[in-house]
């Protein structure tokens, strides 16, 4: 019951996102970098032009938020996937290199992994450059012994299977075992990790782009107005209500998907286990 409510409650959620996403680029009710200084400050109001009010430059804060979706999906779905794809082919290196080119890349990663993860983004990305592709350069760096150490450990626990050896057996190489035999086998916890990550990813980018290091103005993103609206939100609180729901949307969106998944591996292998032991009992028997 669990599993099935974070998936649900999770799937909603990134379709309200995705939704938003879509809309950004068909129905965006004003362009989000216009300003007009003579309608600043408007409330938000469902019956008028500017359904979630304006900010201090006159922008509607409905497109901006649009338009933000599109830095943050691409931010996180990017760098995740970056990151996704680099850690796996690490870890599968070091995994089944099993020499001193593992041992380093695997060194590597532990000292990546040493470095907190707002900390280790605002490291790179004052190297790589800020807005959208520092961003994701950062993220991603961030992303990839995450990766590499999941796909290290799950090969180095499935070596000793009987399916392996037997692939070993037959002369399979150490690449046709992978594609063939792990990845198979990796797919689930992978997709539960990607899901969960894209969620860290979010609130690494919302935190830089609060912090002037990741998207720039006048382009929007949900961290930056929250870091515009700071001077403002004791008399116009609703410049921050909006951007705020939106990143937690998004966050809790991924998260509850990642754990719902998470739930749904552990049963299922929880299951096939005592499976296994029922029949070895039935054989004995």
């Amino acid at each position: 019951m669990k599993k099935n409510l974070s998936i649900t409650v999770g799937t909603i959620f990134i379709l309200l996102v995705l939704a938003t996403w879509a809309l950004s680029f068909v129905a965006m009710p004003f362009e989000p970098n216009q300003m007009n200084i003579s309608q600043r400050f408007l409330k938000p109001d469902f019956g008028s032009a500017h359904v979630l009010g304006t900010d201090n430059f006159g922008r509607d804060i409905l497109s901006r938020i649009m338009y933000g979706s599109r830095n943050v999906l691409l931010v996180g779905l990017g760098s995740v996937t970056v990151g996704t794809v680099i850690g796996i082919t690490l870890g599968a290196v070091a995994a089944m290199a099993r020499k001193t080119a593992g041992s380093v890349i695997m060194r590597v990663m532990d000292g990546l992994m040493a470095f907190p993860g707002i900390l280790l983004a605002m490291m790179i990305v004052t190297v790589a450059g800020r807005g959208v592709k520092g961003s994701i350069i950062a993220i991603s760096i961030f992303m990839i012994p995450v990766f590499a150490r999941l796909v290290h450990s799950m090969i180095l626990d499935t070596e000793n299977l009987l399916y392996i050896k037997a692939a070993r057996s037959y002369g399979s190489s150490n690449r046709q075992i992978f594609f063939r035999h792990l990845v198979p086998a990796m797919l689930p916890r992978l997709v539960t990790q990607y899901s969960s990550s894209v969620g860290s990813a979010v609130m690494i980018e919302t935190s830089l782009s609060f912090l002037g290091l990741g998207i720039q103005p006048p382009f929007a993103s949900w961290g930056l107005m929250l870091s515009e609206s700071r001077q403002f939100f004791l008399v116009y609180p609703y410049l921050a209500v909006a951007p705020g729901i939106a990143i937690i949307i998004t966050i809790l969106g991924f998260n509850l998907l990642g754990d719902g998944l998470n739930d749904m591996l552990l049963h299922r292998r929880s299951s096939n286990e005592r499976y296994g032991d029922f029949k070895e009992s039935s054989y004995n028997g």
